[in-house]
């Protein structure tokens, strides 16, 4: 039996001597003083004090430079996940700490600033405004002072200047923080309204500087400084921006008064820097200058160039619709693609991916990226679309219109574009058929890792853009794609790199084919129900002849996958097809040479079994390829959930796979851990028994889903669904016969190392368990397992997520819903095994449900913290009663508010089923543990069905509950001692809810 540790501890005090000598010796260049110092390390950052301590050290400026980086290291990857535990940390060293944090601004050391940059923003989440109202005041006074100093002298002061662009680095971490958080209600707004308009005073300032540059002042120092400030100057713009974007349209929300200030602003400023930029490194390249501050001055430009990119796209992101309503959002657009066009006008050299390049990959990136995500606004054959259309030499004369939104691209526009895709980004170079041809099946998969990453890569974007070109004005493009080809084709080869290409030309527009054609239907361009579409891939997948290859038939493969992946996909049109489907898909997985195409080939093979159902046929060895066998599990995984699902399927082979894959050696469990856990999910989901009439059953493997629990943290959160899963088929049965080990296995895996995302599976599988079986059958190895013990020792640690809190005291009200005595028995036992008077324990207990109540958001979750309290209150406990009066009786006229229910008569008088006003028969989808497919789906309803939470009325529980607390207390005259000091408003809205 474990010992559970004693609930109180007192923590122990750093000794300031020690910690520098400690850290010293941590950051010395002698390895043997590392590794002697690191376990003592470790024990002080559990010392009170520790944290304050280093942070002195790093704030310390006669203190050697080493030992300051190891302590702000050290702060910055510990501290800030214990910020707010009282065991650690005082308020009065949380209030050093954040003063010393506003005395790194002239720090020289980036190492420790970028840091600090860290600390602040992650202090500032938790603090600001409440218990750090100055922050942002006391940023902004650094700047401000910093600033009137720069703009005000010509002349260099490199002190000042290092502290500004500290203080506005420190002021973009900290925004770009926040604009991951929820901050309280109307603090984004006041930032916004305090910051704004001298941030943006400051940036047109700096800019009309930057707009004036020419060649020759890029070699000073002022303009790589000028240039660098502007940056974060506008980037902490952009971050305020993106806070208000969303909300911009609400009619109320005053925010339509900023959009010039920034929005139209911007798009001129792209447009003057991004051809100031074009001209300096074009008169750069002329003159052959490369000097040092030059190259700097270069790189800051086009990085503020780029920031501006960033920042349409992410605007078009997050509201499309309102984006191409801007009064430039269109103009932006096409001003980006014009400078794609002025790229490829011009020689090859001056595109590279380089930032002294004329024209750098990732702006036309920006460019391509931008211009094909307006494209769906700007269409003719839109419903409800425009009437007019433009080309980009006329456009500039059209934002006076009164609806710019309805843009739509005129033919020639359209077959510009098209051409200039198809010639400069598309075509594959002979570098690209040489890879091809000598390896096709490493070349197809580098071209499917680029198409995944397709928004930073020439080509592929250029496909996407051309893709899009193609749905949205295919009146246009499929005319002038033939005509195309055909002029290719009817051109003379003149030298052996054509030769090539032409030779090349046919497995290029084969593969070409299915390459869109996956793309098309998976990006619902098209709807997956046409049968030439099956005919087309089917004959690419299996054609061996002249003008085809691997490249093709691989492509084919992964462009089937991508088809019979949609949500439109239809298994009556693909029937015919899917012998002939998975019979390639083997034979192509027994000629490919590499482990990549062979699990590529089987994922595809995996998708059209698992989409197509029963009908299938699969014959094939993966010898001793584990990586291959990892993948044909999957594929296997895929049989069993068809077979289970459609008719009675012995659970022999899965047996079988399960005992193979647990015999094999670490090196392959490795490769194949996470696949036979999923084949096993599978088959108890779709099982429904688990075998007992002496031949293989799944029960068999129970044992081994326990120890795996005791000891396999990387697939933890795969193996608690697997119990959690025995636990619906039969959890009595589960329990007869392991409830102990279970529950040693259980805790086991809290106390050690599991992510948090894992303990709290653990703790809803916990919760099920004491709803599925008596507690009879859980109660007793529940102690002996120190499980009890392990949840009230979380309830009395500082530093407990709240998220584990609330999952806790929903443990406990299922308990106590369960099996109120088991609840007393359990209480009583911790005490007596941790050394500690009962009331203990229910303080620990009382005190977070109540405090947790408030973390509880959805009402079925309130409802169960009533009914479990509700359950301890009769039982009579004094410790529970002391509590009625305020918590408790605050506690249910909460939930009494929130939760109305009724329940109706039938004519025979019986209670009728009840009904849940509160409720709208949907619980998360998390519930149900993506069983949406599985017989297990089934068992999950049901079971919510039956819930008492959703089939006992509350105010009848509580009211029962009352009565019986009276009775077990000792009469009513101590009762009402309890009661009587209830606020009499409080008690008699109590009463009236219970009487309702």
């Amino acid at each position: 039996m474990a010992k559970p540790s004693k609930l109180e501890h007192v923590t122990k005090v750093v000794d300031p001597q020690e910690l520098y000598g400690v850290i010293t010796q941590a950051s010395s260049q002698n390895p043997a003083e590392v590794h002697a110092s690191s376990k003592r390390v470790e024990e002080l950052l559990n010392y009170f004090g520790t944290f304050d301590g280093l942070h002195e050290i790093a704030a310390t400026r006669s203190v050697p430079l080493p030992v300051r980086k190891q302590s702000i290291i050290q702060f910055k990857n510990k501290a800030l996940n214990h910020w707010r535990s009282r065991k650690l940390l005082s308020d009065e060293q949380r209030v050093r700490i954040r003063s010393r944090c506003m005395t790194f601004f002239d720090e020289e050391d980036d190492t420790i600033v970028e840091c600090n940059e860290v600390i602040v923003a992650k202090i500032a989440r938790q603090d600001y405004p409440t218990h750090w109202p100055s922050l942002l005041a006391d940023i902004m006074d650094v700047i401000r002072a910093n600033l009137e100093v720069f703009c005000g002298s010509p002349n260099d002061n490199p002190r000042s200047t290092l502290a500004l662009r500290r203080g506005l680095a420190l002021l973009n971490s900290v925004l770009k923080e926040f604009s991951g958080v929820k901050l309280p209600a109307g603090v984004k707004t006041m930032i916004i309204d305090q910051l704004h308009e001298e941030m943006f005073a400051y940036y047109s300032k700096l800019s009309s500087m930057i707009s004036a540059l020419v060649p020759l002042a890029l070699s000073d120092q002022r303009t790589a400084d000028n240039l660098i400030v502007a940056h974060f100057i506008y980037k902490c713009l952009v971050k305020m921006a993106l806070w208000f974007w969303p909300r911009l349209s609400q009619p109320d929300s005053g925010y339509a008064k900023l959009e010039p200030w920034l929005f139209q602003s911007s798009t001129g400023q792209l447009k003057i820097l991004s051809e100031l930029r074009i001209n300096l490194v074009l008169a750069l390249r002329a003159s052959g200058t490369s000097d040092r501050l030059t190259l700097l001055s270069i790189d800051r430009l086009t990085r503020h160039v780029r920031v501006f990119g960033k920042f349409f796209r992410r605007l078009q992101q997050l509201k499309p619709d309102k984006f191409v309503q801007l009064p430039t959002g269109n103009e932006i657009v096409l001003y980006y693609w014009d400078r794609v066009v002025q790229a490829t006008n011009g020689p090859p050299e001056l595109i590279q991916d380089a930032p002294t390049a004329v024209f750098p990959v990732r702006f036309l990136l920006q460019a391509m990226v931008l211009f094909k995500e307006n494209l769906s606004k700007w269409t003719p054959f839109r419903k409800g679309g425009p009437k007019t259309e433009t080309s980009i030499d006329c456009l500039w004369d059209l934002w006076s219109c009164a609806d710019e939104s309805r843009l739509a691209l005129s033919q020639e526009f359209v077959e510009d574009a098209v051409r200039l895709l198809v010639t400069r980004f598309i075509p594959l170079n002979l570098a690209d058929l040489e890879g091809w041809m000598s390896d096709p099946e490493e070349w197809v998969n580098v071209e499917d890792k680029e198409n995944d990453q397709w928004e930073y890569e020439l080509r592929p974007c250029g496909e996407r853009v051309l893709m899009t070109l193609s749905s949205q004005y295919k009146v246009y493009v499929t005319p002038l794609l033939e005509t195309t080809f055909k002029q290719i084709i009817a051109q003379p080869t003149v030298d052996s790199a054509s030769v090539i290409q032409k030779e090349a030309l046919y497995p290029i527009i084969k593969r070409r084919i299915a390459w869109l054609i996956g793309k098309w239907i998976s990006d619902m361009c098209s709807p997956a129900n046409d049968p030439n579409v099956w005919e087309i891939l089917i004959h690419l997948l299996r054609d061996r002849g002249p003008g085809t290859d691997s490249v093709v038939r691989l492509t084919a493969a992964t462009a089937l996958r991508e088809c019979v992946d949609t949500v439109q996909f239809d298994i009556d049109v693909f029937a015919p097809y899917l012998p002939t489907a998975v019979t390639e898909l083997v034979k192509l997985m027994g000629e490919a040479d590499t482990m990549e195409a062979k699990q590529r080939l089987a994922k595809s093979l995996n998708v059209v079994i698992e989409c197509a159902g029963p009908r299938h046929g699969l014959g094939t060895a993966a010898g001793e390829e584990w990586l291959f066998k990892a993948q044909l599990l999957v594929v296997v995984t895929s049989l069993v959930s068809v077979s289970f699902s459609h008719h009675n399927t012995s659970d022999a082979h899965v047996l079988q796979a399960m005992k193979e894959h647990s015999s094999l050696n670490a090196k392959v469990a490795i490769n194949l851990d996470e696949d036979a856990l999923n084949l096993w999910l599978a088959a108890v989901r779709n099982s429904s028994s688990l075998g007992y009439a002496g031949g293989p059953g799944l029960i068999d493997l129970v044992p081994l889903a326990v120890s795996l629990l005791s000891d396999n943290l990387d697939l933890l959160g795969k193996i608690v669904s697997i119990v959690e899963s025995y636990l619906f088929v039969d959890a009595p049965a589960i329990l007869q016969s392991f409830s102990q080990p279970l529950m040693n296995a259980f805790v086991k895996a809290l106390t050690g190392q599991a992510i948090m995302t894992n303990q709290k599976d653990i703790l809803v599988c916990l919760q099920f368990l004491t709803q599925l079986a008596p507690a009879t059958l859980w109660g007793q190895a529940m102690h002996f397992a120190g499980l009890f013990s392990h949840i009230v020792n979380l309830l009395n640690h500082d530093e407990s997520s709240s998220i584990l809190l609330t999952e806790c005291i929903y443990l406990l009200a299922r308990i106590a819903l369960a099996d109120r005595q088991m609840f007393l028995q359990l209480v009583s036992a911790t005490a007596e095994t941790a050394n500690l008077p009962e009331a203990k324990i229910w303080e620990a207990v009382l005190d977070h449900w109540w405090r947790q109540f408030d973390h509880m958001s959805e009402p079925r979750h309130r409802k169960l913290a009533a009914l479990g309290i509700a359950s301890l209150v009769s039982t009579g406990r004094p410790e529970v009663l002391d509590r009625l009066p305020n918590e408790i009786f605050n506690l249910w006229t909460d939930v009494f508010f929130e939760v109305k229910e009724s329940r109706s008569l039938a004519e025979n008088e019986d209670a009728g089923p009840l009904t849940l006003h509160w409720d709208l028969d949907q619980v998360p989808q998390s519930y149900y543990a993506d069983s949406e497919t599985t017989v297990e789906f089934d068992r999950r309803k049901m079971f919510l069905d039956n819930d008492p939470v959703r089939t006992t009325q509350l105010t009848n529980y509580v009211a029962a509950a009352l009565q019986e607390a009276e009775r077990n207390c000792g009469g009513i005259h101590i009762f009402n001692q309890y009661i009587n000091k209830t606020d009499p408003t409080l008690l008699k809205q109590l009463q009236n809810e219970l009487q309702t």
